[in-house]
């Protein structure tokens, strides 16, 4: 009886560790901010935050060749590439950037505001049309 007593305790305890806790994200549903994607001082701002938390694996050019490329899970994303481009989208990236990439060595980056993940977003986004 007591083995069941206590499984029982831990169910409830593990029912209640998600009490308060943010539900999920649905990116499909976050509002993409084109304006901001296309501005140029969007863009220079994220081209300073990548070079600062980014660069390291994805590289200065953004071409998926950074000092710590060696040895991750998984190649970083080439940003130059064009068909890196047309397979992904801003909200795809948004989503990485505030999640990771589960099965490879990409972090999360909760300590970036929302507003930082969109100016990184639109420069990475127009790496591959413009160049670093």
């Amino acid at each position: 009886m007591k083995a069941t007593e206590a499984l029982l305790t831990l169910l409830v305890l593990s029912a209640c560790s998600n009490a308060g806790k943010p539900a999920a994200v649905d990116y499909e549903k976050i509002e993409v901010p084109t304006d901001r994607l296309a501005s140029d001082e969007a863009r220079a701002r994220g081209r300073a935050l990548f070079l600062k938390r980014c660069a390291l694996c994805h590289g200065e050019r953004a071409d998926g060749n950074g000092v710590r490329r060696k040895g991750l899970s998984g190649a970083p994303a080439n940003f130059q590439s064009q068909d890196w481009r047309t397979s992904t989208s801003a909200r795809d990236v948004f989503m990485i950037v505030s999640e990771g990439k589960r099965g490879t060595s990409m972090p999360a980056w909760p300590t970036l505001s929302d507003e930082e993940k969109w100016e990184v977003v639109a420069y990475v986004l127009s790496v591959a049309e413009d160049g670093p």
